[in-house]
């Protein structure tokens, strides 16, 4: 059963994230604003953290479906999912709590992705097997 749950969480936060994505490259100017005006990313100029948080919605997603790299996509993720959090921190004073909800869902969801891995039906496994360095392979 974990191979199945590890794809379905795979699959939805890959979508959530991806939506998000494309609706930052359809409108470039208003993403661009937003990044300015409102979003507040540490270290980081707001075109650049622009380019990087869409970037980061867009691939880390695709590596996430195919389970390519999926230690690695999951933290990217799990990293562009914090900073939206923190840098948007008028999220903690709206009356209703599901956005920050929300982000914690799916920090939580990408944090279990990092820890246990994309899981047997994932590109990562079939790798490994042809190689031979698959240690489940026995079990």
């Amino acid at each position: 059963l974990q191979p199945l749950a590890l794809l379905a969480m795979r699959l939805y936060v890959a979508q959530v994230f991806i939506s998000s994505g494309l609706v930052k490259i359809g409108n470039w100017p208003a993403t661009l604003a937003l990044f300015r005006d409102e979003y507040h990313v540490p270290l980081l100029s707001p075109a650049f953290a622009a380019y990087a948080g869409t970037f980061g919605e867009l691939v880390f997603p695709v590596l996430i479906v195919f389970g390519l790299a999926g230690r690695f996509a999951a933290a990217g993720l799990f990293v562009v999912n914090a900073m939206a959090l923190f840098s948007y921190p008028q999220l903690f004073e709206f009356e209703c709590p599901a956005p920050v909800n929300s982000h914690l869902y799916w920090g939580s969801l990408l944090a279990l992705l990092t820890i246990f891995g994309p899981g047997k039906i994932a590109l990562d496994t079939l790798i490994l097997r042809r190689l031979g360095l698959d240690r489940t392979q026995g079990v």
